[in-house]
């Protein structure tokens, strides 16, 4: 990834999408992007789950896995909501960039 700033919203809703179809964690974010191409670091990722739930779209919860807890992060209704009008605005605008003469 070679702009941080401009894929940053585009993250955000890659986490939301996958969040809708099930809890997420950062390592498995993490190992998602990086199938997609997209090398992120912790560091990078888990402002972007903090600020996920701190705007309300994300709730986190601990879930036991062995010798330690995974912080798990839920979509919230809220979240859900945001995701739906997302999707109709990022069709319209990458439809323009990829229309683009």
């Amino acid at each position: 990834m070679t702009d941080n700033y401009l894929y940053g919203g585009m993250i955000r809703l890659h986490i939301l999408y996958h969040a809708n179809d099930a809890p997420v964690y950062g390592l498995g974010i993490i190992e998602e992007l990086r199938h997609h191409g997209y090398e992120m670091s912790s560091g990078t990722l888990y402002p972007l789950l903090h600020g996920l739930e701190k705007k309300g779209y994300l709730n986190s919860y601990h879930q036991p896995t062995g010798h330690r807890d995974r912080r798990m992060y839920e979509i919230t209704i809220e979240g859900r909501q945001a995701l739906t009008e997302a999707k109709a605005k990022v069709k319209e605008l990458f439809g323009e960039l990829i229309d683009e003469p």
